[in-house]
């Protein structure tokens, strides 16, 4: 068992790092129990490099710095999710998924949008000189599970080559709707059974080379016109119609997936007041409830349009934790976000117990 130092969080990045103390890292209830609060609420969150440092999303974090290993003191967090932005040569991403890995204690999850096709942040830069796939959707119409594990196996292969440890991937979206302008062919086919097949099968592909993956966009993004990285996007059906179709693919994989990624949609005739990433009716009552998923659930990026025109950080951060998510993927000002839901578990409005299921499930996340 190897002693490792965690820094205790401040709630602001001008406030001086606590003393490092040193603990068992050992198994994940282990870990727990020797946590502060300030680094469990850290736990919660995934975001980008950038956002370490600054609380926002601005330039284009590619290399290891002092500033960042400064702030991981302060905010040891559950992971880092890399763009295109962050990513230039083979060399360069080692270097640079290795730096972020050891940032803090726990290593932190390295995540990665590829999704294969035209969400492909590795695949699609010229200087790696790595397999293509046209799209999930050409996939799909091959009708053979393992074309699809192939592409998992495929993907996942090269990513752990370059220090990733999550795929969010694949779409589990049924792509229903002609006019869809953000699944279309990310999806695997309109066909539910074909869907949840195809996804299994990835998945089985990216676990067979060490990588985790995860099924979204709950509970359904493929009935959709809209863009939630744009704006409100609403799902009319009812949690029937849901259950005879877009929910098919997901239940099937509950057993076989690693994280569940909640979509921005709004389900008007389940809770017409909040997006499914911001709605206890949708993941606590629906999808832990009813359906009895045990698993991690994360939300989808909180700086997407659907959610930053209509919440702030802080009011979104603390809606989506309190909605059921454990993991908060990307507030448009992390340092807003991460400081509501600490100044929520002060407080009292949320519980010491509901704050550690989360942080329990990251660390299983993590492998402990």
């Amino acid at each position: 068992m190897a002693a490792v130092s965690l820094a205790g969080c401040a709630s602001s990045p001008e406030d001086k790092a606590s003393p490092k103390r040193d603990f068992e890292l050992t198994d994940a209830k282990v870990i727990l129990s020797q946590m502060t609060t300030e680094e469990k609420v850290a736990q919660l969150f995934i975001i980008t490099p950038e956002q370490l440092v600054s609380g926002k999303i601005l330039g284009s974090q590619t290399e290891a710095n002092p500033a960042l290993s400064k702030a991981a003191l302060k905010y040891p967090v559950a992971g880092f999710i890399l763009f295109a932005r962050n990513i230039k040569t083979p060399e360069q991403t080692r270097k640079l998924t290795k730096f972020l890995s050891s940032l803090t204690p726990i290593p932190a999850t390295l995540a990665i949008d590829e999704e294969g096709g035209r969400v492909a942040r590795l695949a699609r830069n010229e200087n790696f000189f790595l397999p293509k796939f046209k799209s999930m959707g050409e996939v799909g119409k091959t009708g053979d599970i393992e074309n699809a594990r192939g592409a998992g196996q495929i993907i996942g292969s090269y990513l752990s080559i370059y220090g990733f440890t999550l795929d969010f991937a694949p779409v589990t979206d049924v792509n229903t709707n002609p006019e869809n302008i953000v699944i279309g062919d990310r999806a695997f086919g309109d066909n539910p059974q074909l869907v949840a097949d195809m996804a299994g099968a990835f998945l089985s592909g990216l676990h067979s080379t060490g990588l985790k993956g995860c099924i979204k966009h709950f509970p359904g993004h493929g009935d959709t016109r809209g863009d939630t990285h744009s704006d409100y996007v609403a799902v009319t059906k009812t949690w029937e119609e849901l259950k005879a179709c877009e929910l098919i693919p997901f239940r099937q994989n509950f057993s076989q997936t690693d994280c569940i990624m909640i979509a921005h949609v709004t389900c008007t005739a389940i809770d017409s007041l909040y997006p499914a990433s911001l709605s206890k009716k949708l993941i606590t009552e629906k999808l832990r409830g009813e359906l009895g998923y045990k698993g991690l659930v994360l939300s989808d990026a909180l700086d997407m349009g659907a959610i930053e025109k209509n919440y702030g950080s802080g009011e979104a951060s603390l809606l989506a934790f309190e909605a059921g998510n454990d993991i908060i993927l990307m507030p448009k000002d992390f340092f807003a976000g991460y400081d509501a839901i600490l100044a929520a578990v002060r407080s009292g409005r949320i519980s010491e117990d509901r704050l550690n299921e989360s942080v329990l499930r990251v660390l299983q996340l993590k492998g402990y």
